[in-house]
């Protein structure tokens, strides 16, 4: 989920309670694509190998968005490249690398869970490398999602996918550092978010698309399913999903936009579960409660902070 990405106030002719509810129809329409992907991503590594797959996704997602820049007459060219460059590497070469791999033996809705792990990482390494204070609030959700994350990774025993699960966490933890990247980035300089994100992709799939053609992997069946998972992670969940986001951070705060995304590892964990079968134990089931629990904490403390940043600029105005 890309909530460090999220800098941008254009104008628009609507009215601010118009400009609302199409921002929350726009989250709505967007949890729905993110969260039934994780199945999309499950069915389509059935025909390809994780490796040629993650190339594949990434290269058409970045096709996409560039269409999507030059539709709406952004500017090509990029900006902060060794830092994008950097930023692609871990967003997308070692996240979704990391996640197609976890899916090849572990379940959509689990790696969806333990993805989502993702803003505790974040809050750990902003303590830690950024100085940014943590509430109580913050480090209680941060012990939920811990708590939570161990019942998921030893429900019973050791050999119940654990190698997918831990695989899954680190990709968490990939797109944390990626999170922290781009906070740097967008610091040091004011970057288009839509340029930035078709560009850090493009750069993440080159290491990967050189990897699928040098390794052996097995043959990709071009079976239709295949062809639409393939299609349906190019564009509704890259390039339509990108522009939902951004529409919606333009027009909503920052932490309501990114609670509204925690209902996606929901929908990935009903999705699966309805159309996978991937029923997850009562143990599992405990720990995948306390992490979304963790995570509904962890945005709502987000949001208050930024209510009480706007009354305090209120004041002072």
């Amino acid at each position: 989920m890309p909530k460090s990405l999220s800098k941008s106030s254009p104008t628009s002719s609507q009215n601010p309670s118009q400009n609302h509810r199409a921002a929350f129809l726009s989250l709505l329409v967007l949890t729905m694509i993110w969260g039934y992907n994780w199945v999309v991503m499950k069915i389509g590594i059935a025909y390809a190998s994780a490796l040629d797959f993650a190339a594949m996704r990434l290269v058409l997602g970045a096709l996409s968005l560039f269409l999507a820049l030059i539709a709406l007459r952004k500017p090509l060219r990029p900006k902060a490249v060794p830092g994008t460059i950097l930023l692609g590497l871990m967003q997308n070469t070692a996240t979704v690398g990391l996640i197609t791999w976890a899916l090849v033996n572990g379940g959509a809705g689990k790696t969806a869970v333990l993805n989502y792990t993702m803003p505790f990482w974040l809050l750990l390494f902003s303590w830690i490398f950024l100085k940014e204070t943590l509430r109580r609030s913050q480090w209680l959700s941060v012990g939920m999602a811990v708590t939570g994350l161990l019942l998921v990774l030893m429900p019973l025993d050791l050999s119940s996918g654990l190698g997918s699960k831990i695989i899954a966490v680190g990709a968490g933890i990939c797109w944390a550092i990626s999170a922290v990247l781009a906070r740097v980035l967008q610091r040091d300089q004011q970057l288009d978010l839509l340029s930035m994100s078709a560009w850090q992709m493009l750069f993440g799939s080159i290491p990967l698309a050189i990897a699928a053609w040098m390794l052996p992997t097995q043959p990709i069946v071009w079976s239709p399913t295949f062809i639409a998972a393939l299609l349906y992670n190019a564009v509704p969940a890259a390039a339509i999903a990108w522009l939902l986001w951004f529409y919606a951070l333009n027009n909503l705060p920052v932490g309501t936009a990114g609670l509204s995304t925690l209902a996606a590892p929901v929908i990935g964990v009903l999705a699966a579960w309805l159309q996978l079968g991937e029923r997850p134990s009562g143990v599992e089931g405990l720990g995948m409660v306390l992490i979304l629990v963790a995570l509904t904490i962890n945005a709502v403390q987000t949001i208050q902070t930024e209510r009480q940043a706007k009354n305090q600029a209120k004041l002072s105005a």
